[in-house]
């Protein structure tokens, strides 16, 4: 047997430390580490989804890896038009993809949600493969965290005053009628007499800072339009009172 060569065993040594401290839980040196096994992991409660705007998918990748106009932008996924799936940030850690915005109570969209980025320009269908693939994960996702499945979202919901992604193309019905988001039931028939269509409104999560906006983003998703006028109609309130009897 060859003799050992001493000069390798401290870099091994320390590669092995290394490796050891990597795995092991982070403590505060300035306490005594007395552990509780009553804790779980930090868990997402939401689904956000977005589109590209951009025009194709290793364009896309490289923004998410490193900056756009606006400055650093990171989603924990990214779905390619041929349904190829893309995982960019863990989905333990906050990737920065919603922004400033609010759904109902959360205001810190990043840090409660996972964020799926679909590879579209915004102005044409999305195509049958890549939802196929974001139903998949969808379902993957909503199973591992136990995220309710209607608490999926449009990054335009929670910021309708900066977003409209992801786009009137969108297929909210077809996720729907998956098992995922929300969508009217026709059954449910018109809204009673006097009722408010705005409290709906922030009721099913919108902000209402500026109500125009959030009505056109209203619209976009569950009336597929970017050019109704921007105040809550008839259709609306009988949309939003089936939606609303949904979430009960």
């Amino acid at each position: 047997m060859p003799p050992m060569n001493h000069k390798l065993l401290l870099p091994l040594a320390l590669v092995a430390a290394l490796t050891a401290c990597t795995s092991a839980p982070v403590r505060n040196p300035l306490a005594q580490w007395v552990p509780s096994p009553n804790h779980n992991a930090r868990s997402p409660v939401i689904i956000v989804l977005h589109h590209t705007e951009q025009d194709s998918v290793q364009e896309s990748l490289d923004t998410l890896r490193s900056a756009n106009s606006g400055g650093k932008v990171s989603s924990h996924y990214l779905v390619g038009r041929d349904g190829d799936l893309y995982q960019l940030v863990a989905d333990s850690e906050r990737a920065w993809h919603a922004g400033g915005g609010r759904w109902g109570s959360i205001t810190d969209l990043n840090s409660a949600s996972l964020g799926i980025e679909i590879d579209n320009n915004g102005h044409s269908p999305f195509t049958q493969p890549q939802i196929a693939t974001l139903l998949r994960l969808l379902d993957d996702l909503c199973a591992r965290y136990n995220i309710p499945r209607n608490q999926i979202i449009g990054h335009a919901d929670l910021a309708p005053t900066r977003k409209a992604d992801p786009s009137r193309f969108f297929p909210w019905q077809q996720l729907a009628e998956a098992g995922f988001g929300i969508w009217p039931d026709a059954a449910h028939g018109p809204a009673p007499e006097g009722f408010d269509r705005w409290m709906a409104l922030q009721a099913l999560g919108y902000p209402l800072d500026d109500r125009a906006a959030a009505a056109r983003a209203f619209h976009r998703r569950f009336r597929g339009s970017d050019t109704l006028p921007a105040e809550l109609d008839i259709e609306d309130a009988r949309i939003l009172h089936s939606l609303l009897l949904q979430k009960q």
